[in-house]
């Protein structure tokens, strides 16, 4: 008599929320698919080190396959997914193939949101995947060899004059980092210039930095910023960008190194659901995680909205992103038992951003740190969690390099 088919579970996207939820289902009796278009999965907390030259690619990043080998249930797909059928339980991928699945765990991400701008993006790179950071870390140094090389000083000044656009997380550690850079690394490396004289700008829309930080937070993350040397400007729109600076209304700045970090718009998979999305193109998902009408299929971290009892969304970072993974799966055993799933609860465990060597600020309900304690706060979380990776058998989390030792091989990248 043949065996019964185990259930097929499809997981698309291996970042952490489709990691973390092929991780809990290594011993339950189904067959798992990880389809990712990429090979690789990133710790992206860490990724704006890459990008400014303070931790090498590899260490921040571990093959799917080689993080998933010991899991005889799953199978991981290099591939890219072009369309999903939540009616016939059908995913169709980059080669024409059509992937029946049981249950379906949909968690694709976000990427860069440049407000309808989209020509704006190859003037102003953001940072969400391997392949930005790399490019952004070449374009840091490029522009202080080109600055070593013109004879023009008003040229050499829009080569050593770095713009950031958004204050969020991403926007200010990579202003913190490129001002590091700019003081401390590089201060003794050129010789027709100061890299001391570089002009590290952070422009943000609204009125302060690090807008989903309390108040006063915010306001000692900036004190900080500008204490590294970081130019800020709050309630500030960026009117135009281009190859040679950008807009601020009427001012003109010119400058060959500008970022963008100022806004996020869900993976275009999302739209094909077939369900209701918000502004941002993330999904309205239903208390347990699952798409309205399809049960059997959960969207999750970046991609998916929720709103809290607090009437705030679940925010969207990595803590958030494991929780759903984790909780996805603990419903798919649930229905695979013949039991309803249950509703997912959000734990927040507080907030870190580092903003250069001992400087950040920490929000962890009723204490909220800045400066040194910050930092330290952040360097043993980040300790801890490589514990807990390792013992988990996972992979390991780079040791913390804020020297930005990778800095003169990063220009070879």
């Amino acid at each position: 008599m043949d065996a019964k088919p185990k259930p097929r579970v499809i997981i698309l996207g291996a970042g952490f929320a489709g990691l973390y939820a092929a991780k809990a289902l290594k011993k339950a009796p189904v067959e798992v698919t990880v389809i990712d278009r990429s090979n690789h999965h990133l710790f992206q907390p860490l990724l704006y080190q890459v990008a400014t030259a303070g931790l090498s690619a590899t260490e921040i990043a571990q093959p799917i396959r080689k993080i998933l080998k010991r899991q005889k249930n799953t199978t991981v797909l290099y591939a890219q997914v072009d369309e999903v059928d939540p009616q016939a339980r059908e995913v169709v991928i980059d080669d024409g193939s059509q992937l029946p699945y049981d249950y379906l765990l949909v968690a694709t991400g976000a990427t860069h949101s440049y407000f309808g701008n989209d020509d704006w993006e190859r003037h102003a790179p953001g940072l969400k995947q391997l392949e930005d950071a790399l490019d952004i870390r070449r374009r840091i140094l490029l522009a202080f060899e080109m600055a070593e090389r013109t004879e023009d000083p008003e040229e050499r000044e829009a080569y050593l004059t770095f713009v950031v656009i958004g204050a969020g997380p991403t926007g200010a550690e990579l202003a913190g980092a490129l001002a590091d850079i700019a003081k401390k690394t590089v201060v003794r490396e050129f010789r027709r210039f100061d890299p001391r004289d570089a002009r590290v700008l952070l422009i943000e829309g609204m009125d302060r930095v690090l807008p989903p930080y309390p108040p006063e937070l915010s306001a000692k993350a900036q004190k900080q910023l500008e204490d590294l040397g970081v130019e800020v400007r709050t309630g500030t729109r960026v009117t135009r960008v281009d190859d040679d600076g950008v807009d601020l209304g009427e001012e003109r700045i010119a400058a060959r190194t500008v970022l963008w970090a100022a806004g996020v718009q869900a993976s275009s998979l999302g739209a094909k659901l077939g369900a209701e999305t918000d502004r941002a193109g993330r999904v309205k998902v239903a208390p347990d995680l699952s798409l309205p009408e399809h049960p059997e299929v959960f969207v999750l971290g970046d991609l998916a909205t929720l709103e809290q009892d607090n009437g705030e969304p679940v925010p969207g970072v990595a803590p958030a992103a494991i929780q759903m993974g984790k909780h996805a799966v603990k419903n798919l055993r649930r229905l695979l038992a013949g039991k309803e799933s249950v509703p997912f609860r959000y734990r927040d465990k507080g907030n870190l951003a580092t903003l250069g060597r001992k400087a950040a600020v920490a929000d962890f309900g009723k204490l909220r740190l800045s400066g040194l304690p910050a930092w330290l706060a952040w360097l043993d979380d980040e300790i801890r969690e490589q514990r807990q990776r390792l013992h988990a058998g996972g992979t390991a989390l780079p040791k913390i390099q804020p020297e930005g030792r990778h800095l003169h091989a990063a220009a070879e990248a």
